[in-house]
């Protein structure tokens, strides 16, 4: 998850199990003496699973998993051993299978990202997991054998305590024996725990028959009887007004685990007086009623939540997909994209869960998506890396041959040369960042040695400091001149101080691009009304050399303008074509220059 991706989660739903409420049965018909009694269990509860636990398990399912994701293969088998030695079993297989889902989930990510030589370390250390996985597997079925074992001793236990009860009833003996050892029967059953499930109802059905049978049966005085009763009737009121008082409770899904536990304590109490009988049933039955519509509203109402929570989460995963399908082709763009998948697993986390036979199908397809999407922009930032470094190598190769040049005198083949590495260094991509600036001012700094050299030493007719003040002396005219406020003549004027300009010489290489901003900045506020027009009246006559300067500067121009292309071309896919269409223009361009100022040169040497 995070990045990374984003964070993994294992959500659950939970179904609700409500009790069923049915009728007591009626009880049987006291005798003439003493009125003996019967009553069978007052409400069927059905066996649930521990709600409460499954609702904690689901919140916080998802944060084992994730804090375990960022943890190392190493760390996870460490978590394993520990876990697999201390802890309560019951929760421990929760724990033990969120380590293990996160353990092959990094594995599997691990063995596809590292190199076939790595493979087999990962290997051996899938081994020493699945070593220590199977015993504690060995482990917790011992212990499940252990706890089935302890549950059929319970059974048989339990079937001895109605052995014992069927015999007391057999005896027919007087009250003042038979009662104690009754109670006594009543004591162990109740201190005797669990049985296995499949056969608890028949085995509390056995019990309480026998229990009835009992009362039918045993002669008890109407004083010890009615002391019984009381006992049983206070005990009763107490259970009613727990219920009631759990129907007040909040947390519904507790209150209903507490409900179950009063009607497990409810079966194991004798009968109340036959006046009472009804009326205390009712009322325990009613406060049932109250937490079985509430807990089952509060399901109905997760249900909705869930499907809610799905329909929230599928839209999320089509974003991602989206995102994760794009074409990208500059580090901004991935950038801009990461963000956008930052933001939707924020919307991810404050989503619930959907419904536990979606969740975990939801998440795995979120999951691929923004793993698609991290893998593909991993892909992109190595393949980037190699490029700049390769283009790092390249860039310094340049550097160091126009160092070796920088002090030699052979003016134009030099020039030549070095012109052609500038070329070349436009034409190599970015390097990285921190090594960018200082290989850039390197490389200038041999350029300029050079060309400020040769700019010192040039010959008369090569005079690149007169030209660069001829230039700047016309661009001062060019600041000083009044505008008439004919249009006409403004115009011709403008002419007039581009024809001056074209037809003065080269300034220093350094100077170059400055002077000629400075040119165009005057021209432009001198004259923004005639540029806008962009009116061509006749020109004065150029001389054969300022022809040749001015189409001289022109195509240097011209490159400038096919070199920028270059830049934008190789931002986007499928434009290799275009991008040597202009390669191919600059190289004309550059032969042609090459010719022109061989022209040039030879009409200074005539002195035309």
């Amino acid at each position: 998850m995070s990045e990374e991706i984003i964070t993994e989660v294992t959500e659950a739903s939970i179904e609700p199990e409500v009790a069923e409420v049915s009728n007591e049965p009626e009880v049987a018909e006291v005798s003439n003496e003493l009125e003996t009694v019967k009553e069978v269990e007052p409400l069927e509860i059905p066996e649930a699973e521990d709600v409460q636990e499954m609702q904690e398990e689901q919140e916080t399912q998802e944060e084992q998993e994730t804090s375990y994701a960022d943890k190392p293969l190493v760390a996870l088998v460490g978590l394993f051993e520990e876990f697999s030695k201390n802890g309560d079993r019951l929760k421990m297989f929760k724990e033990a299978e969120a380590i293990k889902s996160a353990f092959y989930r990094k594995l599997q990510k691990e063995k596809s990202e590292v190199e076939e030589s790595a493979v087999e370390a990962l290997t051996e250390l899938e081994n020493g997991f699945r070593a220590v996985y199977n015993e504690y597997k060995k482990e917790r079925a011992r212990y499940n054998a252990a706890i089935e074992k302890e549950r059929e001793e319970n059974l048989a236990a339990k079937q001895a305590v109605i052995e014992d009860l069927k015999a007391l009833l057999e005896k027919q003996e007087d009250v003042d024996a038979t009662f104690p050892a009754f109670r006594e029967i009543q004591k162990r059953w109740r201190e005797i725990g669990p049985v296995p499930q499949q056969s608890f109802r028949n085995l509390n059905d056995t019990y309480q028959l026998y229990v009835e049978q009992f009362y039918d049966m045993v002669k008890i005085n109407r004083e010890l009887r009615d002391l019984d009763f009381k006992k049983n009737l206070e005990a009763k009121e107490a259970f009613c007004a727990a219920a009631e008082k759990l129907a007040e409770n909040e947390n519904i899904v507790a209150a209903f685990n507490e409900l179950q536990k009063l009607h497990e304590q409810w079966k194991e109490l004798g009968p109340v007086a036959k006046e009472f009988r009804d009326d205390i049933w009712n009322r325990f039955r009613a406060a049932t009623l109250v937490i079985n519509k509430r807990y089952q509203a509060y399901f109905e109402e997760q249900k909705e939540q869930q499907l809610a929570n799905l329909a929230a989460k599928t839209l999320l995963c089509e974003k991602v997909e989206e995102i994760a399908g794009r074409e990208v082709a500059s580090l901004n763009e991935w950038n801009a994209f990461s963000k956008e998948i930052e933001d939707v697993q924020k919307e991810w986390k404050a989503i619930g869960f959907a419904t536990r036979k979606e969740n975990q199908k939801i998440y795995d397809r979120f999951r691929a998506a923004c793993d698609s999407f991290y893998t593909r922009k991993r892909d992109f930032y190595n393949d980037y890396k190699d490029n700049m470094n390769a283009n790092l190598e390249k860039k310094t190769a340049l550097c160091e041959e126009a160092e070796q040049l920088k002090d030699s005198t052979e003016w134009k083949k030099t020039a030549d040369r070095l012109i052609a590495l500038q070329k070349q260094w436009k034409e190599i991509g970015a390097v990285p960042r921190k090594k960018s600036d200082q290989l850039w001012k390197r490389f200038r700094a041999a350029c300029d040695a050079f060309f400020d050299q040769r700019d010192k030493n040039a010959k008369p007719e090569n005079d690149f400091y007169g030209n660069l003040k001829a230039k700047q002396r016309l661009i001062a005219q060019i600041n000083e001149y009044e505008l008439t406020g004919d249009k006409d003549a403004d115009a011709e004027a403008m002419e007039a101080f581009a024809a001056q300009w074209q037809g003065i010489g080269f300034v220093p290489f350094k100077e170059k691009d400055n002077i000629a901003q400075a040119y165009k900045e005057a021209m432009a506020s001198k004259f923004p009304e005639a540029s806008r027009r962009q009116r061509r009246p006749s020109r004065p006559v150029l001389s054969p050399k300022e022809k040749l300067v001015a189409k001289y500067n022109q195509l240097e121009q011209d490159i400038v303008t096919y070199e920028n292309n270059i830049g934008f071309f190789a931002m986007s896919k499928n434009s290799a074509p275009l991008i040597r269409q202009m390669e191919d223009r600059i190289a004309q361009a550059k032969e042609e220059l090459k010719s022109l100022e061989k022209q040039i040169r030879e009409m200074d040497a005539e002195g035309e």
